[in-house]
């Protein structure tokens, strides 16, 4: 279906690896044209992400930077940064996470952009912001899950700090920021005025963090420790069944009773210390310690019929090669297949949003760096010698995957 609400916008796309491309990507989703620049080193993502059959591309970095357009140019030569200044007066938004200093020195930077169009939206996506003692450094997102004590969380439970095994701090703060965006694409409309946006991820996330582990701290006095005791369990886990794992939860004082049943514990219905929410709240241990009991009687499949019945929300635990099979992701469609120009044959992902009942288009294949020099040039008005120049000079690159003689239209 056709839903773009974006349509018309444009969107200077300066990030990399993750967080900025999380964001950026979910504007294209939107129908925004998406204009990532990079340079001829390229996305650092386009290699840790994996493997591909060409090395141009990772599969992380093919989900990520889906429906974008891509021009490579080398911004320490003073050609290709005057080619950025015209890409910046011919769009919306610029998106970045780019260091400050950085930016700074490129006249990339908000101030700068700004003064000469204070028309645009600025977002400037930073690990801890442009004050405070943490301002400027650099960071990743297991450092910022270590910074912001969702790693501690994991110490909290279970002994010893751990990682999220995937890149969550960049995947929530680059949703938070395209929200930011269109928020700030709102103000835009309503006084035709720019906005400079920043989003930090460690205040973000150590946000996250605190909404829900400050706890009995949110008080003062504090009338307990902090953190939020069921999700902090040693117990608080999959179940290991006669098969696998399944995961379940079970909160109402009916769904305890009819769970304790049917795994044949009845006489602890009666127990005080789980007769109610209120009684397994201050008896959490303890609880958990009986939810997260073992069930290895029935395979996975069986305790999932049982526990449907019984209205329980409960799912087998999948793993990375058991998820892309999973029958409900199937019958709706999730996934697919598509030729992508350099790699085959590659996995696809719709977008999960439906609007009046259908997805609407994912757009176009991530593609290799430079891939749309050329056109995006020419959409800038400059001339076939031009751009034989630029590309002669190595101002701006083309893709290795195309002809290495430039095919630029007339003058």
């Amino acid at each position: 279906m056709t839903f773009k609400p974006l349509s018309g916008a444009k969107i200077l796309d300066l990030t990399s690896v993750v967080v900025g491309p999380v964001a950026t990507w979910r504007l294209g989703q939107y129908g925004a044209d998406i204009i990532k620049v990079e340079s001829p080193t390229g996305d650092l993502m386009r290699g840790l992400g994996g493997i591909s059959p060409s090395g141009q591309h990772s599969g992380a970095y093919l989900h990520l930077n889906r429906g974008k357009r891509n021009i490579c140019l080398d911004l320490k030569k003073p050609d290709a940064k005057k080619i950025l200044n015209h890409l910046i007066a011919e769009t919306d938004v610029i998106v970045t996470n780019m260091r400050p200093r950085a930016l700074e020195r490129l006249g990339l930077d908000a101030k700068t952009v700004q003064a000469d169009h204070p028309d645009k939206v600025y977002c400037l996506l930073t690990g801890y912001g442009t004050d405070g003692p943490y301002a400027g450094q650099p960071t990743y997102d297991s450092v910022v899950q270590g910074a912001t004590a969702i790693a501690g969380l994991a110490q909290a439970r279970d002994g010893a700090p751990s990682y999220v095994p995937m890149l969550i701090c960049d995947h929530v703060v680059g949703e938070i920021a395209a929200g930011a965006i269109l928020a700030a694409l709102i103000e835009k409309q309503k006084t035709g005025h720019g906005v400079f946006l920043e989003v930090p991820m460690f205040e973000t996330m150590a946000t996250f963090v605190l909404q829900e582990h400050l706890a009995q701290q949110s008080f003062d006095p504090p009338v307990g420790p902090a953190g939020d005791q069921r999700l902090l369990s040693p117990h608080n886990k999959p179940v290991q069944t006669k098969d696998g794992y399944i995961s379940f939860t079970i909160n109402t004082d009916s769904q305890v009773q009819a769970f304790l049943d049917t795994t044949g514990r009845s006489e602890l219905c009666n127990d005080p210390r789980f007769a109610s929410v209120a009684a397994r709240a201050v008896h959490v241990d303890e609880w958990f310690a009986v939810r997260g009991a073992p069930l290895p009687e029935k395979t996975t499949d069986q305790w999932l019929e049982i526990f449907r019945a019984m209205d329980l929300a409960a799912m087998p635990c999948h793993t990375l090669e058991t998820l892309p099979t999973d029958p409900h992701l199937t019958a709706v469609g999730l996934m697919g297949f598509e030729d992508h120009p350099t790699e085959g044959r590659t996995a696809t992902i719709r977008s999960t949003i439906r609007v009046d009942g259908a997805n609407p288009c994912a757009g176009p294949p991530a593609t290799p760096r430079g891939w749309d020099t050329q056109q995006i040039l020419q959409e800038l008005a400059y001339s076939k010698a031009e751009i034989e120049a630029f590309l002669y000079a190595g101002v701006a690159e083309i893709s290795s995957a195309q002809s290495s003689e430039p095919t630029v239209g007339n003058e």
